[in-house]
């Protein structure tokens, strides 16, 4: 645990103003779980069956963001505008067949970040509510959740398949919201792209924090214009130590 924290450049101030947040929700992709490996398997079996070349971790890395249309279209701009046909719909569809087939397999190589267990589960042990939202469809969120050990302590999940529209949309993280029986302005967004600042800004959330590992487009997270970047997701439990003091006195039985 690093215990470090660094405020947003855009902040003005040492923290933002936490001491309202009784949940928080968390991208999954680049926040929890490194996905990269997978999605790039999928993504080259289902380019390879177009007679497309196929693309390093490294390229997939700068591709991945708002759901799966959003990656075969960067992954056609790869190619140019000189670069052989492909059919959007079909790559799509194919990426997607192969990403189911790798988690019916269990030829799964996605980790959980360091730091993401012991944060969850202390959160949790803290009082906070916790939710994921992502542009993954939700069955293969849970799932990966479960695989990682890590959906113990979820209660919201809510996918890109929800029929909601995706992020950088408000309405995924409203619906998260709503499901916990949280106001919007009560609770913190940690993600890891411009993605998710957009989509907890246009919420109205009460602040919203990044992580610097994440994918991004390939951009630095470190200049998101969020509240604070903290290094490991286990940080989170201390710089929210002081609300959660009151939430579990607030659950403490009384005589």
């Amino acid at each position: 645990m690093t215990g470090q924290v660094e405020a947003g450049a855009n902040t003005g101030s040492a923290h933002p103003v936490w001491s309202s947040v009784r949940a928080v929700l968390f991208d999954l992709d680049g926040t929890l779980l490194d996905t990269v490996a997978d999605i790039t398997v999928a993504l080259n079996c289902a380019l390879a069956e177009q007679n497309l070349r196929t693309l390093a971790k490294g390229e997939v890395r700068g591709l991945i963001g708002q759901g799966a249309p959003a990656l075969i279209e960067r992954a056609l701009e790869c190619f140019g505008a000189a670069g052989p046909a492909a059919d959007a719909t079909l790559l799509l569809e194919r990426f997607q067949h192969h990403y189911e087939r790798i988690h019916e397999h269990g030829e799964i190589q996605t980790r959980a970040y360091r730091g993401v267990a012991w944060g969850l589960a202390e959160l949790y042990a803290q009082g906070f509510m916790l939710a994921v939202v992502t542009n993954k469809p939700r069955s293969i969120a849970v799932e990966l959740l479960t695989r990682m050990s890590l959906a113990q302590w979820v209660q919201v999940v809510v996918g890109g398949d929800s029929g909601l529209p995706r992020k950088p949309h408000p309405q995924p993280l409203l619906a998260a919201c709503e499901e916990l029986g949280v106001p919007a302005a009560q609770a913190l967004m940690v993600g890891d792209s411009q993605t998710d600042v957009l989509a907890a800004r246009a919420a109205g959330l009460a602040a919203v924090v990044c992580v610097p590992y994440g994918y991004n487009g390939g951009a630095d997270p470190r200049a998101l214009p969020c509240d604070g970047i903290i290094e490991t997701i286990d940080d989170l439990p201390a710089m929210l130590a002081p609300r959660a003091g009151r939430l579990l006195c607030a659950n403490a039985p009384t005589e």
